[in-house]
């Protein structure tokens, strides 16, 4: 075996060796979780049945699991479940698309950014919750007033950070197409939105969580139907097992939700990185 031979092993080695230990500290993470996550619900479950909190006010894990347990076969969760989800997944997109073309509108036009700015601080400054009733008032007490606050809680945020993406391009990359002649719309095609579709795609993670408070506060104040809806009805009749478990659901699908769109990011980003 000649020196060319035994460098190319070596490099073979030590590439496996690196791609062994990655896969150990993702089982490591992962592994370490779990604990955290079995601790908590173990220790949860210990001080509920030794009566050391108040089992009224913070349930357990068992009685909240066997409430989704029943809900889910008797089906009078899903309905729920499905009305939040597409509520969510509508008021995401929307919240997403307005602020990529408002933001993309402010780049293209100087005029309009100057016009524009001092507003988007104030919006951006503003507890979009507080405004929910304008939205009642304005769409009436269904379902567009509440994907209207999912879709506003997400369109100011999205608007700053595309435009801010827009403005850090390098401005070598603009000038050299200048030079050659390119038009605006060349310019913003072949230069501006690729250099920023990494910033676009990470922004719809934020996004997610933006679009769930807004849909699930849309639900305290005016939905029927919906898991905000089971949150505000369990108070009302002080069933805090109903709360706590509506909650877990809002955290698993919101989680599966993020995943997604980490998962369409990677895929999305890999050619610009």
């Amino acid at each position: 075996m000649n020196d060319t031979d035994s460098k190319q092993v070596d490099a073979g080695k030590l590439h496996a060796d690196y791609l062994r230990q990655k896969r150990m500290q993702r089982w490591l993470v992962l592994f370490t979780q779990l604990v955290i996550l079995v601790l908590f619900l173990g220790g949860w479950e210990w001080l509920s049945r030794t009566n050391r909190i108040n089992v009224l006010i913070f349930s357990a894990p068992s009685k909240i699991w066997q409430l989704f347990v029943d809900q889910l076969t008797d089906g009078t969760l899903m309905p729920h479940v499905t009305t939040t989800v597409i509520e969510t997944v509508i008021g995401f997109l929307l919240g997403t698309l307005l602020g990529t073309l408002l933001a993309t509108l402010i780049w293209w036009s100087p005029f309009l950014s100057r016009v524009l700015d001092p507003y988007l601080v104030v919006a951006n400054s503003m507890p979009k919750v507080a405004i929910g009733p304008l939205f009642i008032v304005g769409f009436g007490p269904g379902y567009l007033s509440i994907i209207a606050m999912g879709a506003t809680i997400s369109v100011v945020i999205t608007t700053i950070v595309i435009y801010t993406s827009f403005r850090e391009v390098n401005p070598n990359y603009v000038k050299v197409m200048q030079t050659l002649g390119a038009e605006k719309k060349q310019i913003f095609r072949m230069a501006i939105l690729p250099a920023t579709i990494p910033t676009i795609v990470s922004t719809l993670k934020v996004n997610v969580g933006l679009s769930w408070v807004g849909v699930i506060v849309g639900e305290f104040l005016v939905s029927q139907k919906g898991l905000g809806y089971l949150i505000i009805y369990g108070f009302q009749v002080f069933n805090f097992t109903l709360v706590l478990m509506s909650l877990g659901v809002i955290a698993i699908v919101a989680t599966l939700m993020y995943q997604a769109v980490a998962y369409l990011e990677k895929k999305l980003t890999g050619p610009f990185k």
